[in-house]
């Protein structure tokens, strides 16, 4: 099962009031097990169109720079995400950023998902990629 837990979570209101409509700013770190094994971090522009967590039906992007081993290659690349969360769930699709892929990992492309319920410890992933 391809996973990851989130081991930081740096979140800053960017414009608006934290208790209505607003534009936040995130740095993540994150820890990857099954298919890639390895760290990330990420950076991310969140919409929140009220109080609370729910980011309604809205999508906000982000980047996220991986540094590991993808089926037994060593390399680091970059990712674009979509993401959408409310206040039960995360899900985002993304894309390796055209060129991103370094070492053993140079010529990466690929797409995948991300699907999670906010409260647990890790979150899955599905990840279908070409190397070279």
């Amino acid at each position: 099962m391809n996973t990851f837990s989130v081991t930081k979570w740096d979140e800053h209101v960017a414009s608006g009031e934290a208790t209505g409509q607003r534009v936040a700013v995130v740095h993540a770190a994150m820890t990857y097990a099954g298919e890639f094994e390895g760290e990330s971090t990420g950076d991310y522009l969140l919409y929140y169109p009220g109080a609370g967590d729910d980011g309604g039906s809205t999508t906000s992007p982000g980047f996220e720079r991986f540094d590991g081993t993808l089926a037994g290659r060593r390399g680091t690349f970059l990712v674009r995400h979509e993401w959408s969360f409310d206040p039960v769930g995360i899900r985002s699709a993304f894309e390796v950023v055209a060129g991103s892929g370094t070492g053993e990992l140079a010529g990466l492309t690929g797409t995948g998902n991300v699907h999670g319920v906010l409260g647990e410890p890790t979150v899955s992933y599905a990840f279908d990629h070409r190397i070279g």
